[in-house]
């Protein structure tokens, strides 16, 4: 199946680009989303038509994201749990901890949008953690685990 990709999608192309992709990712995922349309001759004009209005919203949406990406840069996010002598958790800290912890202190995140790269963090101490806002604005913040007393 090929698509035109209305926004930037990771690993597969920009804003116009007409891409080929196996049916169930465009039929499941990209179109449903918003992220593309068929590429038919008719959404091929609709797009060329389109195109101005469609590379200033995704401006506009990366200035927003740079905005935000600025005021969480190097941000320290301090979150308490039960925790063993040992210093290893009971349970664990996991992207919806960290985006909720984060939305108590005024930044607006989504739980998929914060990055564990070694999966949910078990033990007590500093930890880097990614946010991608944008798939060009990543920043790095600091969550810094506690025992609860």
């Amino acid at each position: 199946m090929q698509v035109i990709l209305l926004e930037k999608v990771a690993n597969l192309g920009t804003l116009g680009d007409v891409v080929k992709v196996k049916d169930g990712f465009g039929r499941n995922f990209l179109i449903p989303q918003g992220k593309a349309k068929r590429a038919t001759e008719a959404n091929k004009a609709e797009f060329a038509a389109r195109r101005a209005e469609l590379e200033k919203q995704q401006a506009a949406i990366l200035v927003a994201a740079q905005a935000s990406g600025e005021k969480l840069a190097g941000f320290v996010v301090a979150i308490s749990q039960k925790a063993g002598v040992d210093g290893r958790l009971f349970g664990s800290v996991t992207n919806a901890d960290i985006a909720e912890a984060l939305a108590a202190q005024g930044h607006e995140v989504v739980k998929s949008l914060v990055r564990l790269p070694n999966g949910p963090l078990k033990t007590i101490g500093d930890h880097p953690v990614s946010v991608a806002l944008h798939h060009d604005v990543v920043v790095d913040i600091t969550v810094s685990v506690t025992a609860e007393a």
